[in-house]
């Protein structure tokens, strides 16, 4: 019994590893598309999303399988409770990756009022976070997942800047206002989905120590 329940939260992790997969694809794709001003990449994430609900869903009947059958004890049974949580703050991530495809889609095809430097790299620094995030999962690593707080610092310094950059673009000249509400807005989903890998890290203190700490300081 014991033997095919480990076997089970391996698979369990897998699954979530594959979910994660999935919307940094997404996240990916996205900023690629508010870079490019390429609409069919936009869409494409939009279309996607179904996959990321699809995942969270068979996740979601695994893990009540596993209540139902297995009947689990103390830490594999925080380890079942935090994938829940886990796979619902992947799914959040998914669903701001498309909002950033639905401001490249407002946006549309003319082109930015400036090239975008920071958010980009604010996007490949909330990525790195996921993947940070999954491997303490994955490995049940305390440290990696209480790192993550730090590295949120990183993504609230570039939205920070990239607020005031579009400030004072705004105010020398209002035409830009309205591009410029939508870029906002992309950059503050991006660091949404920093708070969610966060959020991941939380579950993982709590998976193993069987306590919740707050890692969104």
């Amino acid at each position: 019994m014991r033997k095919k329940l480990e076997s089970q939260l391996a698979e369990l992790k897998n699954k979530i590893v594959e979910m994660s997969r999935l919307v940094q694809t997404a996240l990916e794709l996205s900023m690629e598309s508010l870079k490019t001003r390429d609409m069919t990449l936009a869409e494409k994430v939009m279309k996607n999303d179904a996959v990321i609900n699809d995942a969270e869903h068979d996740i979601e009947q695994f893990c009540t399988h596993l209540v139902a059958t297995q009947q689990p004890f103390a830490a594999d049974l925080r380890i079942i409770i935090g994938s829940y949580r886990i796979i619902s703050y992947l799914e959040r991530m998914g669903d701001l990756a498309v909002d950033i495809a639905k401001v490249s889609l407002r946006i549309g095809s003319v082109p930015l009022i400036k090239p975008l430097i920071d958010m980009p790299k604010m996007a490949e620094a909330a990525i790195r976070m996921l993947h940070t995030a999954v491997e303490a999962f994955i490995n049940t690593d305390i440290a990696k997942a209480r790192s993550l707080a730090e590295a949120d610092h990183e993504i609230d310094a570039y939205y920070k800047r990239i607020l005031n950059e579009l400030d004072e673009m705004t105010a020398k000249d209002s035409s830009m206002s309205a591009q410029a509400m939508q870029l906002l807005l992309a950059t503050r989903y991006i660091e949404r989905i920093g708070d969610y890998c966060t959020n991941i890290g939380e579950e993982v203190v709590y998976m193993e120590l069987g306590i919740r700490e707050d890692l969104n300081r």
